[in-house]
């Protein structure tokens, strides 16, 4: 397994580089996304305010303090579970060119596809990890569609995102799916050794 420290907005180089268990850190700007702000953009057919082609996006409804219009300070910025967004995979890497999604619990076989022919990866976040996320921040530049919030689009800065683990990679591995598949042998094989099965 290697390690990387990547900068946004990544190229698809960078990408492909990756491989399934890789440690990755991200510098630069990372937008949040989730359910509500990604309903607009593809069931209700709004294009998203903000350049996507390169970027890196969070699943996350950040919890913020305002300062001030438009302004806002970090309180708990943590990571929510990605698979109910997977529908919009397919939008997000080919039509908006996004190379790599965070989140955490993975996403599925289709979209590890879609990743393999597209150029993107996933990053799996450790859960549970919102305290050191926020002290990662160095800035919320942007938000966006602030009639969603919490599920505005954030354009947050970053130092040091992570470490996050490549869960799916450029070349087809899907870490979620191996160690799900590992787990059924698991239990086939226990269940076989008490004449269950």
């Amino acid at each position: 397994m290697a390690e990387f420290h990547l900068k946004t907005p990544l190229s698809e180089a960078d990408v492909r580089a990756l491989h399934v268990g890789d440690a990755v850190l991200l510098d630069g700007v990372v937008f949040g996304v989730r359910d509500g702000n990604l309903i607009r953009v593809f069931d209700q057919k709004v294009a998203p305010p903000c350049d996507w082609r390169g970027a890196a996006l969070l699943h996350t409804a950040p919890n913020v303090r305002k300062l001030g219009p438009g302004k806002y300070e970090p309180v708990s910025v943590g990571t929510t579970t990605s698979m109910r967004m997977d529908r919009f995979t397919e939008g997000l890497v080919r039509d908006y060119g996004v190379r790599a999604i965070l989140g955490k619990g993975g996403l599925s076989p289709a979209s590890a596809a879609l990743m393999q022919s597209y150029g993107a990866v996933y990053l799996s976040v450790t859960g549970g990890a919102a305290a050191m996320e926020t002290l990662q921040i160095e800035e919320i530049e942007k938000v966006y569609w602030e009639d969603l919030m919490p599920e505005c689009i954030w354009q947050i800065r970053f130092k040091a995102l992570g470490p996050m683990t490549v869960g799916i990679d450029a070349h087809g591995g899907n870490l979620q799916h191996e160690i799900q598949q590992q787990a059924q042998q698991k239990v086939a094989e226990l269940l076989r050794r008490m004449g269950i099965a």
